[in-house]
């Protein structure tokens, strides 16, 4: 006799508990792979708006008219522009209250665009905590999914006469695809994860220039 060990036929024919946790995995990796697709257009974005930003700060603009542009209620700042239009409108406010030394102006200054920094981190790194997870434990539920695989093809044995490799064979199979499915889940959110983890520093490093380039400029208007 044969033993039909096709792929869908182990998945079909594996334990509830064994296929529980083969869904488990795959619903994981559509997720991630949902994420990772997301996360990758939302970082592009955020680094093509930030070099669009830069340029035109430093073309020589009146910090003026960058501000009443990025301010406007239709307008969809991100970013740099975010951290810009949150700190120019608490110097302008700040200065216009008279009577403040620049230290204080620039202190405030400096506090709003470090609380408008801390935002676009929060939504930078939105959902990499999921993928880190996903990358951690799924190996572990694919393993607990084979371990219980092979541990009911073991108890099957009990029942037979004389054993073979052709009463074994399907339950360690379906068995493994479980540590496959963790592995298939596993890789590529924690490969995603470290790049992303990467384009957030490198981005959060770029803002947090940005800040301290903006205060020096903002430092010497305020003495004027």
């Amino acid at each position: 006799m044969t033993t039909d060990l096709s792929l869908l036929t182990l998945v079909r024919d594996a334990s509830f508990l064994v296929q529980l946790v083969m869904l488990v995995l795959l619903v994981a990796s559509l997720v991630c792979w949902t994420m990772i697709f997301a996360k990758r257009s939302a970082l592009a974005r955020a680094r093509r708006a930030a070099d669009e930003f830069e340029e035109q700060f430093w073309s020589g603009q009146d910090l003026v008219t960058i501000y009443n542009r990025v301010a406007k209620p239709d307008y969809p700042a991100s970013g740099l522009e975010r951290i810009f239009r949150s700190g120019f409108k608490e110097f302008a406010k700040l200065r216009n209250q008279g009577g403040m030394e620049p230290a204080v102006i620039l202190e405030g200054t400096q506090r709003a665009m470090r609380v408008a920094l801390n935002r676009e981190l929060d939504e930078l790194e939105s959902n990499l905590s999921f993928l880190a997870t996903v990358g951690s434990t799924s190996p572990y539920v694919g393993l607990f999914g084979t371990v219980w695989g092979i541990m009911n093809s073991f108890r099957a044995l009990g029942d037979i006469a004389q054993a073979t490799l052709a009463h074994v064979a399907p339950g360690i199979a379906e068995a493994l695809i479980a540590t496959a499915m963790g592995l298939f889940a596993a890789i590529p959110a924690v490969i995603a994860y470290n790049r992303f983890a990467n384009n957030v520093e490198r981005l959060y490093s770029r803002y947090d220039n940005f800040i301290e380039e903006f205060s020096a400029i903002l430092q010497r208007q305020a003495h004027n």
